[in-house]
């Protein structure tokens, strides 16, 4: 395997790369690569005591385990203890090891710079700490050598995971990834595990568009990503908390609150390219257009919640104002909070901009629910006149579906068309 040196002070800011173009179709990577397939990135801030453990024992890992030329890579992000000399005897030491020094600190900052300089296919990165099990790194890289995804993240939130630390990291954890979905409607579960990998070829494009330097990089990136239509991959992983942990949660929940802040303003006004980052002729294995299976899972999930709302109030109002009457207040009100809620977390519209237009053109699809469910009714008591409210749910049950159809057609083509294209716009 060949050993790359680069010991480089980098006292300057990133260097910038260029606009974002269009990502090719996945590939696999052919079976023979004679350069470094993964380029694994250790970033490090005075870590005397854990840098060589950490680094000897990936380096052993990788030379069992990992079936393609590998690299390690210390991303030394202005430490002032002895991390500078470790990093360049391990570096000496150890086949496929590489350093680089930044001038500030910051670990957004240093992968930033560490990705951008690589040449490798796919990157990765791991805490120094190694509180996630190593078993993990080659299910994690897996679907991005195979082209299945563009980025891999390891969690400690979905089922099969194995954690173990105490419940203020836990309560943080679930609560910051809980606002993450309440607030930026994100479709991944663990935004912080310090478990990471992407395609460079999506890195060379997402890279640009990150602002952030510091802890919410992570955050940022997978937003970006996801919101552009790319496939994130999720492993769950056994992960140890390290009581040693040095990172400051206020300090650190503050910036990731203003980063929220900051994103959520960028996307909604439209300010990201998010239609560069879509993979031109589609993925390798066809299937839905972009965001499609996305937007019927949340459809779903929206339809079901006001599906339930509309069946409470019509049992409600059945009994004072008639099937007839009932059914239609139960629906407008229904499709009212359908339509707002699929505005933001089914087509990520946020902001008023077009809100007036959109719930108009909503109303007009609860119109032709409302012909649909009504004349399903109206056949009902005209085949089965002693039919009861059971028989009139049931029927309305179906004749919701069907409308349920339609509505998502229409929203996708006519109330909120071609989100990948679309730019939101914020309140005026």
């Amino acid at each position: 395997m060949r050993t790359v040196r680069r010991s480089a002070l980098i006292d300057g800011p990133d260097r910038p790369l260029p606009e974002p173009s269009a990502l090719p179709r996945r590939a696999p990577l052919p079976a023979h690569h004679p350069e470094p397939v993964l380029d694994v990135v250790v970033p490090v801030h005075n870590e005397e005591n854990d840098l060589e453990p950490c680094v000897r024992r990936l380096h052993a890992h990788l030379d069992e385990t990992f079936p393609y030329p590998f690299r390690i890579t210390i991303a030394d992000n202005a430490s002032t203890d002895r991390t500078p000399g470790i990093a360049a005897l391990l570096t000496a030491e150890l086949p496929g090891t590489d350093w680089i020094r930044l001038a500030e600190k910051g670990r957004g900052r240093a992968l930033h710079t560490a990705w951008s300089r690589s040449r490798a296919p796919v990157l990765a990165y791991l805490d120094v700490d190694l509180s996630t099990d190593l078993a993990a790194l080659l299910p994690l890289v897996a679907p991005l050598i195979s082209g299945h995804s563009d980025i891999a993240i390891g969690t400690r939130l979905a089922r099969g995971s194995r954690v173990v630390r105490g419940p203020k990291r836990e309560i943080i954890s679930r609560c910051y990834n809980g606002l993450l979905r309440s607030t930026l409607a994100v479709g991944f579960s663990d935004a912080q595990c310090g478990f990471k990998a992407v395609r460079r070829d999506v890195a060379e494009r997402l890279l640009p568009l990150v602002e952030d330097r510091e802890w919410f990089f992570d955050t940022e990136l997978l937003v970006i990503a996801e919101r552009a239509g790319l496939r994130i991959h999720e492993v769950p992983v056994d992960w140890v908390d390290d009581p040693d942990s040095r990172v400051h949660i206020l300090e650190t929940a503050l910036a990731d609150l203003r980063g929220m802040a900051r994103l959520g303003r960028a996307l909604a006004r439209g300010r990201l390219p998010l239609s560069a980052l879509r993979r031109s002729g589609g993925d390798l294995t066809g299937g839905l257009p972009t965001g499609l299976a996305r937007q019927i899972v949340r459809f779903a999930a929206v339809g079901a919640a006001s599906t339930l709302c509309y069946l409470l109030l019509y049992t409600a109002l059945r009994p004072s104002a008639g099937a007839q009457a009932a059914n239609a207040l139960a629906l407008l009100a229904s499709a009212l909070a359908n339509t707002a809620a699929n505005r933001r977390l089914t087509f990520g519209v946020r902001g008023r901009g077009g809100a007036l237009r959109q719930h108009l053109k909503g109303l007009a699809a609860f119109l032709l629910g409302l012909v649909l469910t009504s004349g399903a009714l109206a056949a009902l008591h005209h085949i089965a006149p002693g039919a009861g409210p059971r028989g009139e749910l049931v029927t309305l049950v179906a004749a919701n579906l069907a409308a349920t159809l339609l509505r998502f057609l229409l929203f996708r083509a006519w109330v909120f068309p071609d989100r990948s294209d679309r730019r939101t716009t914020g309140s005026s």
